[in-house]
């Protein structure tokens, strides 16, 4: 006995919470209990208890205290414009070690590893879930993935199997009143459409958020043409059937351009080779002749370029920059890289070849901040609506199951 606690008189209305909250997260009663304190006794001073406390500590229209959680993070796209929004990151998630290491690096954090090895209940719940999930084909068997991860298996079993339903599982449990969700352009039309269809149907119709989306070209905010699908939701617990949320106006004067973001001064291994630049001329001139339009892309210096890959490294060809008569063109530094997708002034701490990928994957931050902004006003606005300044995580069918 000398381990253990007692305690008398628990309150019914505690525990019926107690109850609730286990179940919701497939633990026992001890489990839950000892998670509970455990969690309690390192984060008591940050606890944040309900939605959005201490509302009035800014007065700027495009910050609110808030708590998120970061998944797939990446390089930190997502959780830049999330801090600078008001945001405090209580988790994060990336399976690559490499980009951990940069994230390590900028945010003084390393992420947690393989999202779907991560027990949901140690996820600290969070107001806002932010996620650039890979896109991926949904199983027609949508095989079950059972209790050892405390997922649910109610929903939507053709998403089963794949990187959304880890998503959609943690959006279950957790019940994070605003989602944000960014994957690529062609998200809607992949499998047919079918993929877009699971997904939306599994956020409005089983975990009963309310779904607006649309694809933006981060053109308009750095010099890169770059279509990406950002998909927000609303809890319709919290914010209603119809919160007044509409995306982002195309910023007002002229788009940027490709030579702002360049350097002066480039070391010379980043030119191409004569073979390489051989190559990629003649396998252009093959692909004319066939009538496609594969090949490389001379970029220009005023307007902006192609869409830069996480395949860059290998040759660079997408974006490549003039040098004049005489000389091969060359690939974009890392550091122009790092520029050309917006991000600020941060130190490399990886190789070239991890650092085009890691910047090839990212999500444009300057994007992120212009829907965050707009998310923002609508959870300001619901404020407005109750009369304790703060909004209560809804219960809705999907997280009573």
């Amino acid at each position: 006995m000398a381990n253990q606690i007692l305690v008398r008189d628990v309150p019914q209305s505690i525990r019926d919470w107690i109850n609730y909250k286990r179940n919701e997260n497939r633990m026992t009663q001890n489990e839950f209990l000892l998670a509970v304190l455990e969690s309690a006794s390192k984060t008591s001073y940050t606890h944040q208890s309900s939605f959005f406390k201490n509302v009035s500590t800014t007065n700027n229209e495009s910050e609110l205290p808030f708590t998120f959680a970061d998944l797939f993070s990446g390089i930190g796209g997502l959780r830049i414009p999330l801090e600078t929004s008001g945001g405090r990151c209580v988790f994060s998630s990336e399976i690559d070690r490499y980009s951990q290491k940069t994230y390590k690096a900028w945010f003084d954090e390393t992420p947690e590893g393989d999202i779907t090895k991560i027990p949901i209940s140690s996820i600290p719940d969070h107001d806002f879930l932010a996620a650039g999930f890979p896109c991926q084909p949904f199983s027609l068997a949508g095989v079950s993935k059972k209790n050892s991860l405390g997922q649910f298996h109610g929903f939507s079993c053709k998403a089963q199997g794949t990187l959304f339903f880890n998503v959609a599982s943690i959006i279950q449990i957790k019940r994070p009143p605003v989602v944000l969700l960014e994957n690529v352009k062609n998200l809607k039309s992949h499998d047919g459409g079918r993929t877009w269809q699971i997904i939306r149907d599994t956020l409005e119709t089983e975990l009963e958020y309310t779904v607006f989306h649309k694809i933006i070209d981060a053109a308009d905010y750095v010099p890169q043409h770059r279509e990406r699908i950002y998909i927000v939701c609303f809890d319709k617990y919290v914010f209603g059937e119809n919160p007044p949320f509409t995306f982002p106006e195309k910023p007002e004067g002229p788009r940027p351009k490709l030579e702002d973001i360049l350097d002066k001064m480039v070391d010379s291994k980043y030119t191409l080779s004569d073979h390489l630049w051989n190559y990629l001329q003649e396998y252009a001139r093959k692909h004319r002749e066939k009538g496609n339009g594969f090949g490389y892309g001379l970029a220009d210096l005023k307007g902006v370029s192609r869409t830069l890959s996480a395949r860059y490294h290998k040759d660079g060809s997408e974006i490549l920059i003039p040098q004049g008569e005489g000389k091969n063109p060359r690939r974009l530094t890392p550091t122009e890289c790092l520029r050309l997708m917006g991000f600020p002034n941060k130190k490399i701490v990886v190789s070239d070849t991890q650092a085009y990928r890691q910047f090839g994957n990212a999500v444009v931050p300057k994007v992120a901040d212009a829907v965050i902004s707009q998310m923002i006003k609508v959870m300001r606005w619901q404020l407005s609506q109750t009369k304790n300044g703060c909004l209560l995580k809804g219960k809705s069918k999907a997280a009573k199951r």
